[in-house]
């Protein structure tokens, strides 16, 4: 193994070029490493080494020379690529009936970590459809962000098959349908922001710190949202987030709002959380400006910012009366958050079917 860790999209960049390339046949493809992988949103470290990991990348080519060459590409590279790349195995040994696969030096065949396919085929496996045919407002809502951020994450480092226009189709949502799904997240908020009061004043704290961390989870997602960035999966949404010059402000109230241990403390840290969010959307200029502070919930003695002028604000200014009647329900991974279906696009367009039922092509 390396003493020195190199990051997964340098190994993936070096390994095309050193290794790959030179023992390719004068075929028309794209390099690239996209898809599932820390390393593809750039989050790799040395820990990511010990599973689906290494020495890999994907080489795309068009159906017909898929069919023609495919199966020879990837004989010849198991036969010609060098058993270790930069100190890293190029066998990846398959050690889980789920695909897992693991570095492992062999003196056979290298179970190599390139996979040879089509390019369209590939983009309907990742999302559910193909955006080279264009992308309609449906696409859009049943697919999760963190999908779009593999597909738009990673890097290309050969491109003959127009795989580039591909990511700069998918690069961001159309305008109305950011709007809407600021909308949406604004929402979210608005449902729950008075909870964190009204658990504690009953004496459960468990609860209220329960309710606490999923609006500072939606706070996180909604920041990235606003500045175009797809906020990914609970692993690496604290990370991302992190790079967000907001978070220099909103880093410390977040987590003190995490870490109080009575709720009038985590009301004030969200209240001063909700004041900061809602003076970045203002800034923004999607809206006319709306008053930033938080107040009284009705009679009661909780603190809110009543996010749902944030949400109405937003709808209101979209200009797509498709997209603008649309539930505000938002994305797939806006209201469902259940791995198994996220992660299987089929089940994840048949939910968003389920509410997003005739929003056809508006805003595509």
């Amino acid at each position: 193994m390396a003493h020195d860790f190199v990051p997964g999209l340098e190994l993936a960049e070096r390994f095309y070029w050193e290794a790959v390339a030179p023992v390719l046949p004068q075929v028309a493809h794209s390099a690239a490493l996209i898809g599932g992988g820390s390393e593809v949103l750039g989050f790799d470290t040395e820990r990511s080494t010990d599973h689906n990991w290494g020495p890999r990348l994907q080489l795309f080519l068009s159906g017909p020379d898929l069919e023609r060459h495919g199966d020879a590409i990837t004989g010849l590279l198991a036969e010609q690529l060098p058993r270790t790349f930069l100190g890293y195995p190029t066998n990846l040994q398959p050690i889980a009936a789920d695909g897992t696969r693991q570095m492992r030096m062999t003196s056979g065949e290298v179970h190599h970590g390139v996979v040879v396919a089509e390019l369209g085929d590939w983009l309907r496996g990742q999302l559910g459809f193909d955006p080279r045919a264009g992308v309609t407002a449906f696409d859009w809502l049943a697919t999760p962000t963190q999908v779009f951020a593999e597909v738009t994450g990673g890097a290309v480092y050969h491109d003959e098959l127009g795989l580039e226009l591909v990511r700069e189709r998918l690069a961001w949502y159309p305008d109305d349908l950011w709007r809407y799904l600021l909308a949406c997240q604004w929402q979210r908020i608005s449902q729950e922001e008075a909870f964190t009061g009204r658990c504690g004043e009953v004496g459960d704290e468990l609860g209220s710190a329960v309710v606490a961390g999923r609006l500072v989870r939606d706070l996180m997602r909604l920041c990235l949202l606003a500045q175009r960035c797809y906020p990914p999966y609970s692993k690496w949404l604290g990370s991302a987030f992190a790079q967000l010059p907001v978070s220099k402000d909103l880093t410390p109230v977040l987590t003190a709002a995490l870490a109080a241990t009575n709720w009038r403390d985590r009301e004030r840290h969200l209240a001063t959380a909700y004041e900061t969010v809602a003076a970045m959307h203002n800034d923004l200029g999607l809206t006319d400006t709306i008053e930033p502070s938080t107040r009284p919930y009705h009679e009661r003695p909780f603190q809110v910012l009543y996010a749902e002028r944030f949400a109405h604000a937003l709808r209101e200014s979209i200009s797509d009366d498709a997209v603008r009647g649309l539930p505000l329900v938002g994305n797939v991974d806006q209201f469902l958050d259940n791995t198994d279906v996220l992660c299987h696009h089929e089940r994840r367009r048949a939910a968003a079917r389920a509410l997003h039922m005739g929003c056809g092509s508006a805003g595509g």
